[in-house]
């Protein structure tokens, strides 16, 4: 008689023993993950952070995790002191960056999340205000800011070439102020550019744009003039000055970008409340457009990702060009 076959039973495997994990593994790990976001970003998040804590410390009620009513609540309030629905915004992003990092579900992920987008829609409705946009810094205005600019100093040299080169690169102050020496390719027809990072661009792809030498605005003579006045051969390009007129070994903060355009505006006779570091960036796309460049060849210099972003500032630069009612009007 045939017995059924009966399978050997395996032995229990013993389990692998874990590999140990060092603090300089863990350390790495977390290095990357500071690196998914720019410092500037991680700056913002973290102040954006301590203010939610706080607010919430002060009504005994829980931060982390946070109830999706209670962050509504402090948007709302956010929105009752006059914040703008972008830096509102931000809060809401640095609540849930915190939330991820934690291991836990962003509020406005979580079960009753949805009141937090209802009440982001309601403060962003309820806006009357329009957002305080800088007057553009064109050829023309630039031109006048430069003729402001006395003496040949250092600190005249360097305020020169950070309006005239920031202008014809179409910079974002932060892009302007990463630049090194390495990044500039010198060549007959002009300058090319590496941009290595910019606010659209966190991976880091990087991009080139060309400078031409120029004819009006000469931003690369600018340029020149304060590379050899401040003996920069390497490292940052544009750097803060010691009192003294003396160069310091550092690079030029984003925010100095703005103080420098605005006191050359005062100098200029100009309102300086009208202009800040983004003045440059919209300077260069207002007068390519006014000149009838094309939209793709301007956009090859500002880099811009949303191409009705830029087409904003190209209607706005052109809103009298072939007007309906020049014949008749």
């Amino acid at each position: 008689m045939n017995r059924p076959h009966r399978s050997k039973l395996p032995a229990r495997a013993t389990p692998p023993a874990l590999p140990t994990i060092g603090a300089g593994e863990i350390a790495a790990a977390l290095g990357y993950i500071n690196a998914s976001r720019a410092a500037s970003t991680q700056k913002a998040y973290l102040a954006d952070w301590q203010r939610f804590c706080l607010w919430c410390c002060e009504r005994d009620a829980t931060f982390l995790p946070a109830e999706p009513a209670l962050v509504a609540l402090y948007l709302s309030a956010l929105g009752s002191h006059g914040q703008a629905p972008p830096s509102i915004a931000r809060a809401l992003a640095a609540i849930a960056y915190a939330h991820r990092r934690a291991g836990m579900v962003a509020p406005h992920r979580a079960d009753g999340g949805l009141v937090i987008s209802e009440v982001l829609a309601g403060i962003r409705r309820s806006r009357i205000v329009g957002p305080d946009r800088k007057a553009a810094a064109d050829a023309d205005v630039v031109m006048q800011l430069l003729w402001s600019i006395e003496g040949n100093n250092l600190a005249a040299c360097r305020d020169r070439a950070l309006i005239a080169f920031g202008m014809a690169l179409a910079a974002r102050r932060s892009e302007l102020v990463a630049l090194d020496v390495a990044d500039l390719a010198w060549e007959a027809k002009g300058l090319r550019v590496t941009i290595r990072r910019s606010k659209t661009d966190q991976d880091g792809v990087g991009a080139v744009v060309a400078v031409p030498e120029g004819r009006r605005l000469t931003p690369l003579a600018h340029l020149r003039a304060w590379l050899d006045a401040a003996g920069v051969t390497e490292g940052p390009i544009f750097r803060p000055l010691w009192k003294g007129d003396r160069i310091r070994d550092a690079r030029l903060s984003d925010h100095a970008v703005a103080r420098i355009v605005q006191a050359r505006a005062l100098a200029a006779g100009l309102d300086p409340e009208r202009y800040a570091g983004h003045s440059l960036r919209a300077g260069f796309v207002t007068s390519a457009a006014r000149a009838g460049a094309d939209i793709w060849k301007i956009q090859q210099v500002s880099r811009h990702k949303s191409m009705q972003v830029l087409a904003a500032y190209v209607r706005d630069a052109r809103l009298f060009d072939d007007h309906a009612g020049e014949p008749f009007l």
